[in-house]
Order: C-alpha cells, then sequence, then structure tokens
C-alpha cells in the first residue's frame, strides 16, 4: 500500500465550529468522502467518565481505517488538549475488515461507522466542555486526510435520547473480551515473525486476524495455514524497536462469523 498516493485537498481541512453545538453532540464537518461529529451520551459514570463516538457517514464507495492502517494510511487521532476538564480521550474499535486496493491490504471500514471514545474527567463533578482536533484518512482510489475541530458541551442536553442510544448501539459493536475458547495462543516464532493460533467456534474459512503495530512495531499481512487441526496466522514482522517494550502489550482483534473478540499480546 505504500504506492497509494495520499492527497491532501482543501477541501478535506477545515475547522469546524467553535461553538458547541445545542445538544450532548458537535455540529458535522463535511468533506469530500463523508461527514464527521463528536457525539456523547452527556453526564459522566461514576467513574468519572463521558462516553461518546466519533461518528463516521461516508458516503458509499468511500472507506476509513482502523487503529493500524498499514505503512501508508492514517489512522484516526484525536487531541483533546484544549478541551476544559477532560484529562485524557481513548478510542475503541468495531471489528474491521480486510481490504485490498490493488496497492496492498489493510484493516479498515468499507460502511458508516462509529468509533466509541471514552472522555476521562480532571475532576468528575466539575463541567466540561471537549474541544478536539480530529484527523483520520477517507478513501476512495485515493485517501484524504481529513482536519477538523470538533466541539460538544455534554452538559448542553444531557438527557439527549438519540444521543445516548447511537451511543449505546455504537458500543455494543465492540469486540468482547478474548477467552480461553476464543482467542488466540501465541506459538513459537522469531525476531521476524508472529505465529498464533486462533481458537473460535464456527467457519475456519470466515476468520481473520487483525494486529496493531504500535511502539514502533509494523506488521505484515497473516498468512494463514492449519497445524494439528488448529488455524494458524503467521504475521510478518517488518519493524520493531531496538529494544523490546516490557510494559503493555498489542492490541489484536479476532474476527469470525459468530462474532469477534479482541485482546493484549506480549510483545514479540
Amino acid at each position: 500500500m505504500q504506492s497509494l498516493k495520499i492527497m491532501l485537498l482543501s477541501a478535506a481541512v477545515g475547522l469546524g465550529t467553535g461553538l458547541p453545538a445545542a445538544a450532548s453532540s458537535s455540529l458535522w464537518y463535511d468533506s469530500e468522502g463523508g461527514r464527521v461529529r463528536l457525539v456523547t451520551s452527556g453526564q459522566p459514570d461514576e467513574a468519572g467518565r463521558i462516553h461518546g463516538v466519533l461518528d463516521i457517514a461516508l458516503k458509499p464507495g468511500w472507506k476509513t481505517y482502523w487503529r493500524d492502517p498499514g505503512d501508508a494510511g492514517v489512522p484516526p487521532q484525536l487531541d483533546i488538549s484544549a478541551s476544559t476538564n477532560i484529562a485524557n480521550a481513548t478510542f475503541s474499535f468495531p471489528p474491521p475488515q480486510r481490504h485490498d486496493d490493488g496497492y496492498g491490504k489493510w484493516a479498515g471500514y468499507d460502511h458508516p461507522v462509529s468509533l466509541p471514545v471514552t472522555f476521562t474527567l480532571s475532576a468528575p463533578n466539575e463541567p466540561a466542555v471537549i474541544d478536539a482536533d480530529i484527523f483520520l484518512g477517507i478513501c476512495e482510489t485515493i485517501c484524504i486526510p481529513v482536519q477538523t475541530k470538533l466541539t460538544v458541551d455534554p452538559g448542553a442536553d444531557p438527557d439527549n435520547v438519540e444521543d445516548a442510544a447511537l451511543v449505546k448501539a455504537a458500543r455494543a459493536t465492540l469486540p468482547a473480551p478474548a477467552r480461553p475458547d476464543f482467542g488466540i495462543n501465541i506459538l513459537p516464532g522469531d525476531l521476524e515473525t508472529l505465529i498464533v493460533e486462533a481458537n473460535f467456534p464456527g467457519n475456519p474459512e470466515a476468520a481473520d486476524f487483525f494486529v496493531a503495530g504500535e511502539r514502533d512495531y509494523m506488521f505484515g499481512v497473516p498468512a494463514r495455514s492449519e497445524k494439528d487441526g488448529k488455524l494458524v496466522f503467521t504475521v510478518p514482522i517488518l519493524d520493531r524497536p531496538t529494544t523490546t517494550p516490557t510494559d503493555g502489550g498489542l492490541y489484536y482483534t479476532l474476527t469470525t462469523a459468530d462474532g469477534a473478540v479482541e485482546g493484549l499480546l506480549p510483545f514479540p
């Protein structure tokens, strides 16, 4: 996908309104391939978190990326540093699909998608305003980076039923946590190869494995094989840090016809 041209068009980059929308969601920002907005569920939960989504209404034929966009894509990014009383924001991702655009294979979505976002308040009992700089790639035959600022006052309409329903529905699409009978086991590999054995219900032909390259890791497209009646994914490690991290891990998603699970892999 390295040869895929990414064109920065002036029509795709701009600033949304600096004023909060009169609801627990922002105004829409329109681009050539679709439009985006932020939606929240209004009031924070007991842990001081506001749940929301980045709502991406793609036009037919357009696509956007998963958390790992491949070697030439644009992952969704959100900067909340200009916000009031927001300590951090974390994306979650519905199960992606594998796409082949003729230049390479990558993970993403070819339909309208709502990416859940969890906003953590600095002071749970204080008002908050979300000022978010959004950056993501929307692709047809070329990829257009879309950049805008979206503003939300979650307390402006905290009981908005439609917004709360959209956030709840988006969170329901997320992969379940991996478990022993639906997840992966790591098999011996080397510095250039990650090998995992998949455990799951249903048809092996419908299964796929996605691992996100972070912390200076970069992965190629998994190759499928069978070992002792189990489906095995062999993933090329295209790049890696000089020193293997000792904290955290790499996000993975295992998709099947019967659902999807996600978890963390130890750094290979």
